[in-house]
């Protein structure tokens, strides 16, 4: 009779646990043998022969395969790692050496092409400080300009020109314009930067004015508005002041407004945004250039009883209704309107008074022509102011030789030209007859 041991141990993946169960089940056997002996004489084989033994050691087998291969993949793979930290150390240092010794070798722009592009993508955002940018877009409010930062900056349209503009686009102002503006201030809401142009034009239109006083030029500006001690004329793009004493004519200031005026710069103080302008010295410049019998072009500003009021170059002459023509005039409104244009010839100027008397009369081909024909009196005003100068000249010939028909020890006469020369023979013993000289006409 013999006996076998069936049981198929369970294997555990633990070394420990392994050997625990191998040592126990090979004790269990001992003890059935040694209890099958003293009860029948059994003989069992020994446990290194049977199949429980053999597992036992295949399992063993395996187990030492196992961790000899995971070792030895522990150990390519950490040879691996050291290998490829060795590589990146050899280039770290490789690197450091070449910045240490050469630190601009291989690299494609210079120290001064650096700092060049940080000044152009890079600039001063405190105000006042001028920056340049580029119109993005435009709208009714006004424009946004990209400064090349991190957000846009934004230009109102009260600050995009000098001068009082509906749209931004009235100022030139349109998308891809660049342009140089001035911070004025930052956007609480977004941290956007607001811009003006209007700031650095005002600046330049005060320069203009420093210029324009320093040589003494006139310049034209335009009433804008009045106050109880003159009247406001915009100069440049600036608002000037200009006294009723400095104004030349005796218009009032209401009949001033949105009229243009010859205007020269009193004084000129941008610190303390004073602009004082004067009428009268640039009306006294421009009558300095008028002589008398010298024919203008003027246009009818009013009509009063005694006469129209011409405009002539920024300068109002009195055109009295008796030298309007020859022939009697009994209303002015049927031969002149405001508005109308006409030549006139300049008959006397009081420039400390700032009066000027001007005639049509003198300038009729044949009296009467103003009023029948002022179209002829237009075209022939070049002409007949000629004529008239002749007569003034032959007349103060006149007044000459009637000097010297009483100072014959001057040595001096007239030719028949009227002109001054020496004593002749020619001279008749009673002198000359002052008669056949044409007279002069009376200025009425």
């Amino acid at each position: 009779m013999s006996c076998g041991f069936t049981g198929q141990p369970t294997l555990s993946d633990d070394p420990n646990q392994s050997s625990l169960i191998s040592f126990t089940t090979q004790a269990q056997a001992q003890a059935m043998v040694s209890l099958a002996q003293q009860i029948g004489g059994l003989r069992c084989p020994s446990l290194s022969d049977t199949r429980l033994s053999r597992s036992a050691a295949s399992f063993n087998n395996h187990h030492n395969l196992k961790r000899a291969f995971t070792t030895k993949a522990a150990v390519a793979v950490s040879n691996a790692q050291t290998r490829e930290r060795m590589k990146l150390k050899e280039m770290f240092e490789e690197a450091y050496e070449r910045c240490r010794t050469s630190p601009y070798e291989g690299v494609a722009f210079t120290v001064e092409d650096f700092h060049a592009a940080i000044e152009k993508y890079d600039y001063n955002s405190e105000i006042g400080t001028k920056v340049k940018g580029t119109v993005f877009s435009v709208d009714a409010n006004g424009a946004v300009v990209d400064l090349t930062a991190k957000s846009s900056a934004f230009l109102p349209i009260r600050e995009a020109c000098i001068h009082g503009i509906k749209h931004v686009q009235e100022a030139g102002i349109v998308p891809g314009l660049r342009e140089e503006f001035v911070i004025i201030g930052e956007n609480e809401h977004d941290d956007s930067l607001i811009l003006s142009l209007r700031q650095i034009q005002y600046d330049l239109a005060w320069e203009r004015c420093r210029q324009l006083q320093a040589e003494d030029v006139v310049v034209t500006g335009k009433v804008v508005g009045a106050n109880k001690g003159g009247i406001v004329a915009v100069v440049e793009g600036l608002r000037g002041f200009v006294p009723f004493s400095q104004i030349s004519s005796k218009s009032s200031a209401e009949e001033l407004l949105e009229k243009d005026l010859p205007l020269k710069f009193v004084e000129v103080d941008e610190e303390q945004s004073r602009l004082v302008l004067s009428n009268r010295k640039a009306m006294a410049d421009s009558q300095a250039q008028l002589g008398i019998g010298s024919v203008v072009t003027g246009s009818v500003q009013s009509l009063k009883p005694y006469g129209a009021f011409i405009d002539i170059g920024g300068i109002n002459g009195l055109l009295h209704v008796s030298q309007i023509s020859h022939d009697r005039v009994s209303d002015i409104a049927t031969v002149l309107q405001p508005g109308d244009t006409l030549k006139v010839m300049i008959l006397s100027h009081d420039r400390e008074r700032g009066r000027v008397s001007l005639s049509t009369k003198k300038l009729e081909p044949t009296p009467g022509d103003m009023i029948r024909n002022p179209k002829l009196v237009f075209e022939k005003a070049e002409e007949m102011a000629q004529t008239f100068r002749q007569r003034i000249a032959q007349a103060e010939a006149m007044a000459r030789a009637d000097m010297l028909r009483f100072q014959p020890e001057s040595g001096l006469t007239l030719n028949s030209d009227g002109i001054l020369g020496p004593l002749t023979t020619d001279l008749p013993a009673e002198g000359l007859d002052f008669n056949e000289i044409p007279p002069v006409e009376d200025e009425e």
